[in-house]
């Protein structure tokens, strides 16, 4: 269910206060739907962080409730979000993410990632409160997990990193020898995309 936004709804996004206030709002506007279920919300963003709409994905239990990727990212796709939002209330009104919410936000994370619309938080709601994922550091964790990862995208990013690294150790190297010809370390950092602090740090002997 695609919500209609009035022009004040469609804020700005600066904080997860921000997102909080205007799911209150809704919630509180659409009373027809049974707040003594969990419900899931996507809110899809613009890419100047201004709320391009707003969706309920799914109506679960009083403690459950399910959301499959395809459905989260239709809607966000067809409207060309940039990026997304996940939202769901906790009627119980306890606050700490569960198994579950950890699970659904890691998967969606590496769908984002594929489709290219990225999730940038995803709160836990009750009437009084909220929990954002993105300030407790819960979902920068995530976004280093590999649980949901396809195995054709890990093998990717292990051949990514060790080219990354073998290239740092190639520059390296080539700092080592400019700064054994005594070059000074200015040119140095011009020459390797090395910071003044690494070249510094290089300890060689010079010949």
């Amino acid at each position: 269910m695609d919500i209609e936004l009035t022009q004040e709804e469609r804020i700005k996004i600066l904080n997860s206060d921000d997102i909080y206030g205007i799911m209150q709002k809704i919630l509180l506007r659409e009373g027809k739907i049974d707040q003594n279920r969990e419900h899931f919300w996507v809110i899809g963003l613009e890419n100047n962080n201004r709320i391009l709409f707003i969706e309920l994905i799914s109506l679960g239990t009083v403690n459950r409730t399910i959301a499959e990727p395809m459905e989260v990212y239709s809607l966000a796709l067809q409207k060309r979000a940039v990026k997304i939002i996940l939202c769901h209330n906790h009627p119980s009104g306890e606050l700490t993410p569960s198994d579950a919410d950890k699970n659904i936000t890691d998967k969606l994370i590496q769908v984002g990632r594929i489709v290219n619309t990225p999730v940038s938080d995803h709160l836990i709601i009750t009437p009084n409160s909220y929990l954002s994922f993105k300030n407790i550091g819960l979902l920068e964790e995530l976004e280093h997990s590999t649980k949901y990862v396809p195995k054709y995208e890990l093998e990717k990013r292990i051949k990514k990193e060790a080219a990354e690294i073998a290239e740092r150790k190639k520059v390296i190297e080539i700092a080592k020898q400019l700064k054994r010809k005594g070059v000074d370390n200015e040119t140095i950092t011009f020459s390797t995309g090395l910071t003044i602090e690494e070249v510094e740090k290089l300890k060689v002997r010079k010949r």
